[in-house]
């Protein structure tokens, strides 16, 4: 760990990465963890306030019980922010577990903390992904509806298999083949002038910084079709790019053994999100 990193719990800011769960916390051994990830950066926090709502119903879906209010987390999250320079490129990250249950969570054990840490943003020189093996789960067989720390170590193993392979990120597909999303973002693809994305269909997140480019680039005169996409789509594609909290928007100059450009989408796409979070 690197950076200066705040965590607010239990009515304190401490520094450092401080120790919050025992072996016993139920979170420690049954995974009942869930998180959001928002940003700061260049003096601004866009759609902070959604992902303060956002990880209230990942608690509700995975059975916890929520102990502060969206406006509760928007406001300690403004105040962490305010403790590192301005122009300080963060990442602020709530987070609910439960300390009791069996097998099950007990809602009543919830508990909340919020760290605030200094994450710089990638650099959009363009990223290499290949096409993964392993898949991302449907709503029947896990609690794709939430952001669930338990779903994670499916697209670590992804992303594993992709940096052995000599890539940055993987393309994961669902149960029946078609693509869902990278491992560590969504995915959109543009070719002659349109561009493309998965339609949410329950096995993956319907990204906050997805769903704000998409609305843009509409807004912009630019088709965005949220359907069906396959790997053919994505291995012929004019353009490849991620949206999603960690990078925003960010492009990929290699798919498989295919090489691309930042094309003019793309730049589109990541201009007009930086305007709005500047004019937010």
């Amino acid at each position: 760990m690197t950076g200066r990193s705040l965590t607010y719990f239990q009515g304190q800011w401490l520094e450092g990465n401080p120790g919050l769960l025992g072996p016993r916390s139920h979170a420690m051994w049954l995974s009942s963890v869930v998180f959001d990830g928002a940003r700061a950066f260049e003096g601004v926090t866009p759609d902070l306030d959604l992902h303060c709502e956002r990880v209230i119903r990942s608690a509700k879906e995975l059975g916890l019980g929520p102990c502060v209010t969206a406006g509760e987390i928007l406001t300690m999250a403004e105040h962490g922010v305010a403790q590192f320079p301005k122009d300080s490129e963060l990442y602020i990250r709530p987070m609910f577990w439960a300390e009791e249950g069996f097998v099950a969570p007990d809602p009543e054990t919830t508990q909340f903390a919020l760290s605030v840490y200094e994450s710089p943003l990638p650099d959009p020189k363009g990223g290499a992904a290949c096409i993964s093996g392993r898949r991302r789960p449907g709503p029947e067989v896990a609690p794709t509806s939430a952001k669930a720390s338990c779903l994670y170590p499916q697209s670590g193993l992804a992303l594993k298999d992709a940096r052995e392979r000599g890539f940055d990120n993987a393309i994961m597909l669902d149960m029946l083949g078609n693509v869902a999303e990278f491992a560590t973002s969504n995915i959109m693809i543009a070719k002659e002038g349109v561009v493309a994305t998965p339609a949410p269909n329950g096995t993956f997140l319907n990204g906050i910084t997805r769903q704000r480019v998409i609305g843009l680039l509409r807004a912009d005169g630019v088709t965005v079709e949220e359907r069906r996409v396959t790997v053919e789509d994505v291995l012929t594609a004019d353009e490849v790019f991620s949206t999603g909290n960690h990078g925003k928007v960010l492009p990929y100059v290699r798919v498989e053994d295919r090489d691309l450009q930042p094309g003019p989408l793309y730049t589109r796409a990541r201009k007009l999100y930086w305007d709005y979070a500047h004019s937010a």
